[in-house]
């Protein structure tokens, strides 16, 4: 038996952050295309400082509900603030502080592929700074030192990097504009073990060194593990569950059970664990 939704955790349920602690929040947001309802009354804070996880079934909204935050769908009730700031009801001036502290890095990237690496970073400048071409170039550079690409990148076309350069190149464009907040949509998808635990380890290392907050849609269960701090899982329209993987490990429902201690969940390893004794083994 799973719980009812009387008796699962709500946002309300659970130890609520102090209101400057928290960086983005969502309180009863509905979206609907149509007559189909895809989120439904949903609740969630991201906290200053942290790696949230958002998971959930194919076609759930993950996406909806990032490109809802990012005012790219329109909502049918609820607020979204983020940094203090209800994003539909500001005016311009001020939608554009939100947008000038906020990063995107987009599931394939997103990069302009008849733009160079360093042109590419450079697009949000031009939209957003006023600076000068030696600047902006000098500015790049060191974004593209920041997360870890050889030199030489900058001036290669996408169609000429790897997938995992081709993600490093996009985020260093998420970056360009030094923001509070990244999102960040299936980052670590096609990339091979290796490439993926690498950019896991660029992400932390960025969140601790520039005091980043990020809020990763994500499938890949190393990263939930290893990079984020805390999970948020989203099903039946709203937000079922968020906290610690421990949590994740002890709730009650068919899909969170599932895809945490299913068959592909066994190599993940709880800290208080040996590695003889992964989770779902049982």
């Amino acid at each position: 038996m799973h719980p009812s939704d009387s008796d699962r955790p709500s946002p309300n349920d659970r130890d609520t952050p102090d209101d400057d602690d928290v960086i983005i929040r969502a309180t009863g947001v509905t979206v609907s295309f149509g007559e189909k309802t895809i989120l439904d009354n949903l609740d969630l804070d991201v906290r200053r400082g942290e790696i949230l996880g958002f998971v959930g079934p194919s076609g759930a909204g993950k996406s909806v509900l990032l490109r809802t935050i990012l005012g790219l769908n329109p909502k049918q009730a609820g607020t979204i603030e983020i940094l203090g700031t209800d994003y539909e009801r500001a005016d311009d001036a001020e939608r554009l502080a939100v947008e000038r502290r906020w990063g995107v890095l987009f599931q394939h990237g997103a990069l302009f592929s008849s733009l160079t690496v360093l042109e590419n970073i450079q697009v949000p400048m031009r939209e957003y700074l006023d600076l000068s071409p030696g600047l902006m170039e000098e500015l790049a550079r060191l974004k593209i030192d920041l997360v870890g690409l050889a030199p030489d990148a900058a001036d290669k076309f996408p169609s000429e990097l790897s997938g995992g350069m081709i993600k490093r190149a996009a985020l260093a464009r998420a970056l360009a504009l030094d923001p509070d907040i990244v999102f960040l949509d299936e980052p670590t998808s096609g990339l091979d073990p290796i490439g993926a635990a690498d950019f896991d380890q660029l992400i932390m290392t960025l969140r601790d060194t520039l005091g980043l907050t990020v809020y990763m849609v994500t499938h890949d269960l190393d990263s939930l593990f290893q990079a984020c701090d805390r999970i948020a899982v989203l099903g039946e329209r709203k937000v079922l569950v968020e906290g610690p993987l421990s949590m994740m490990l002890e709730f009650d429902h068919p899909w969170v059970h599932s895809y945490f201690r299913g068959k592909r969940a066994r190599t993940i390893v709880q800290p208080t664990q040996t590695a003889n004794a992964p989770v779902g083994a049982a």
